[in-house]
């Protein structure tokens, strides 16, 4: 069988795991993979909805956190991105139909490969555009997933050249006139470390962008006019009282302050119309928060295993107060 996962030296893919590929409702092959505790008792599946060009790589080492923790995790790479069927001829634009199709997928996803494979019970981590995928899709999630971690969901814009409002007009023009496989900008830009909206910790930036270089094929562009027009339609849905009333769902939102993708003051706001939510704030930390310095990533896995029954967090400071 061909390699389904990669590794790189300061990255490599954790043992005692199952990977390959599942089809969706319109034929698209996604790459998964289900990665299993070491205790024989597992304490429950944690399912990881990743961001815009995110894949599986990128969270090893969240991974290895988890199932250190008593917990398994089963996560894929979302349709046109990382190592699952791209939607277009141009590999690296960032395309969706529908979001809806991202929903749809997670459901698969659910059915296909979490609910025979895994162990209950079933919670989600979602980053970022995975924050809002699970955002849309919780109503019809209340009898799957017990409870829900969103990291930075994608729920507003900043830090672009252009505002939120003039993106939403060019991409809305776009896609009306037929040309929503078009992306606003041709503009491929460097990673470079000084600079980035994402974390402070140069040495896992500096670990994803090896990951990026040894292996191209996972990474995508700019997202496309359709793309970025359905993510705000779907934004304006889910931030909307009356949908955040519907959800049912523990949540906790982890909210960098310093986020330079989606506004700390969007993440602020949704917590207080979401009656099933509750806002953890990180002080100093920017978009990707399990990417950030360990001050950061520290303060948000512990938080993570307070909210998550069954995790072994209380064990330790049991006998963290035994040994003083």
């Amino acid at each position: 069988m061909d390699q389904v996962l990669y590794s790189t030296p300061d990255n490599p893919a954790p043992e005692n795991r199952t990977e390959g590929f599942f089809e969706t409702h319109d034929g698209h092959q996604l790459r998964y993979a289900v990665f299993r505790s070491s205790g024989q008792i597992a304490k429950g599946t944690v399912v990881i909805l990743h961001g815009r060009n995110e894949y599986i790589e990128k969270y090893f080492e969240t991974i290895r956190d988890l199932t250190a923790k008593g917990l398994w995790v089963a996560t894929f790479d979302l349709r046109g991105q990382g190592g699952s069927s791209r939607l277009m001829k141009r590999r690296n634009h960032g395309h969706i139909r529908r979001f809806a199709d991202y929903e749809r997928d997670l459901d698969t996803f659910l059915e296909k490969v979490v609910l025979p494979d895994t162990r209950l019970p079933f919670y989600l981590l979602a980053h970022s555009t995975g924050g809002l995928i699970a955002l849309s899709a919780a109503p019809y999630l209340t009898t799957r997933i017990d409870r829900m971690v969103l990291s930075a969901p994608f729920i507003g814009l900043t830090g672009q050249s252009a505002s939120p409002r003039v993106i939403r007009a060019l991409a809305g023009t776009l896609t009306a006139l037929g040309l929503g496989f078009l992306p606003l900008t041709s503009k491929l830009k460097e990673p470079n470390f000084s600079d980035n909206p994402l974390t402070s910790d140069e040495h896992r930036f500096e670990r994803n962008v090896a990951m990026m270089k040894a292996h191209p094929e996972l990474t995508l562009g700019p997202p496309t006019a359709r793309w970025l027009i359905e993510a705000f339609r779907t934004m304006d849905r889910v931030t909307s009282p009356y949908h955040l009333f519907s959800i049912t769902i523990p949540t906790i939102v982890i909210a960098p302050t310093r986020d330079g993708v989606v506004p700390y003051t969007a993440q602020e706001r949704l917590s207080r119309y979401f009656r099933a939510g509750q806002l953890v704030p990180i002080n100093g930390a920017r978009h990707e928060i399990f990417q950030e310095r360990e001050i950061y990533r520290a303060a948000a896995l512990a938080a993570f295993h307070a909210f998550i029954p069954g995790s072994d967090a209380e064990e330790n400071q049991d006998v963290a107060a035994l040994g003083t």
